[in-house]
């Protein structure tokens, strides 16, 4: 990896078409989205010499758009983590302050961004994987609505949360990339649109320019700000670590300041949500994680005997803890005699919280809350307690339960590190939240 701050798993440098719309922008790409013979390790070390024979949607995308890849970046091991401390290629650094994690589990992409070493970058995210990362760093990150970006390419995770999402310094980068890999896609069922279906009869991409959203001044910034909404979900408010608060009330009331109303609103079932989140991701994950078999993917397993004793040989060698742990949970969990206990009320819990967001965003244009609810952990700190990293996902897991859009952008630092601040929208509402996210940029430089 990098000497500077371990961002990239592989350096490399793939050129794009000679003139597009991103051919002045360099770009790092997740490790776990395939570059036709660039491996592609997800993290992990079963991975570890794996070349796709293909590129992903997106990835095709960017070369045609004329963007320069230059590398693969470091991630949590199949992304699941939030501090990219389970990478099986070792840790990256925070490039704000060393000593303390980037987040998760798209940190690389996070950290290449905030250190200079790509113009953006594209992460996916689970349950928070490109938001967290973008609050702790300091940068822009967007978790797109379901279906708005292919997922066709990107190794799966929890395929009914995951979306890829793009991240960048400012919000106007961060609207460039979606314009660019945002759009329906044949090969993945997800961003299909058509008559038959109940929602839009085209895809909502197709006749969008994001970056037309994003607002390039003050005025326009406080014309965005007048008599917008904005609904605060207390219960997403009142957890978080007071600096982070500070910082959250101070970006709200510049809003104020520019003529934007804020309202309290709530969203009980988000008490249930980190716990649905999980059971749902591990029991998705348990399922996609079963081709790692040492003959399908990965290396195979050295102990004798039957093919059960070579099956789990190459997992115990080619898996680190976390996936492990994941795993056996999500077994569990989806195993006889436990599916109705604990994976059918899960599915209970997530039709709840869409419903409680629906009712939320009725009464406002968009919803704030800190991305974070706490300031980065210091690099170790919370690798001994995986409950209090799955708690970190607090504020950003419901979204993904729920299949909504939402960003976060830099709020100021606290305590000198990043906080980060969500806007969540309506699903496809991203032109929306660039418009009001960009609003929030110009106020704070003004």
């Amino acid at each position: 990896m990098s000497d500077t701050v371990d961002a990239f798993v592989t350096e490399t440098e793939l050129a794009g078409a000679d003139d597009g719309p991103l051919s002045d922008l360099t770009v790092a790409v997740k490790d776990n989205i395939s570059t036709e013979g660039v491996r592609t390790t997800c993290g992990s070390a079963t991975l570890a010499d794996y070349e796709p024979p293909f590129d992903a949607t997106v990835v095709e995308r960017l070369r045609e758009a004329g963007a320069t890849i230059v590398g693969k970046t470091n991630m949590d091991e199949f992304g699941m983590g939030g501090t990219t401390e389970t990478s099986a290629f070792g840790p990256t650094a925070n490039p704000v302050d060393p000593d303390h994690v980037p987040g998760g589990s798209s940190g690389g992409s996070a950290a290449a961004v905030a250190a200079g070493e790509a113009d953006v970058a594209l992460g996916s995210d689970t349950g928070g994987s490109v938001r967290n990362p973008a609050a702790f760093c300091g940068v822009v990150g967007l978790k797109p609505t379901y279906g708005l970006v292919s997922r066709y390419g990107l190794v799966a995770y929890a395929n009914s949360l995951e979306q890829i999402g793009p991240l960048g310094a400012t919000v106007a980068d961060t609207a460039r990339l979606l314009d660019v890999v945002a759009g329906p896609d044949e090969r993945d069922a997800t961003t299909r649109y058509g008559a038959a279906d109940a929602g839009p009869e085209t895809h909502p991409a197709t006749e969008t320019t994001y970056a037309d959203a994003v607002v390039d001044d003050a005025d326009a910034a406080t014309a965005a700000a007048e008599g917008l909404t904005v609904g605060v979900p207390t219960e997403l408010v009142e957890g978080a670590a007071e600096p982070v608060r500070e910082r959250f009330a101070a970006t709200l009331e510049t809003l104020r300041e520019q003529g934007a109303e804020t309202v309290d609103v709530s969203l009980p079932s988000v008490e249930h949500a980190v716990q649905a989140y999980y059971v749902i991701a591990m029991s998705e994950a348990s399922s996609n994680l079963a081709r790692f078999d040492g003959v399908r993917y990965g290396e195979a397993g050295e102990a004798d005997g039957n093919w059960n004793e070579q099956f789990a040989g190459a997992r115990e060698a080619g898996f680190g803890p976390e996936v492990k742990r994941r795993v056996l949970l999500g077994t569990f969990a989806l195993s006889a005699g436990y599916h109705d206990e604990y994976y059918e009320k899960a599915q209970d819990a997530r039709a709840w919280v869409k419903r409680d967001f629906d009712e939320a965003l009725a009464e406002a244009d968009v919803l704030a809350t800190p991305t974070m609810p706490v300031l980065p952990p210091e690099r170790g700190e919370s690798l001994d307690d995986p409950l209090q990293l799955y708690l970190m996902d607090a504020n950003t897991v419901p979204v993904n339960l729920a299949n909504l859009p939402a960003i976060s952008v830099p709020a100021g630092r606290a305590e000198g590190l990043p906080v980060g601040f969500q806007l969540i929208g309506p699903a496809f509402g991203e032109e929306r939240l660039l418009r009001v996210g960009s609003a929030v940029e110009r106020l704070r430089e003004a």
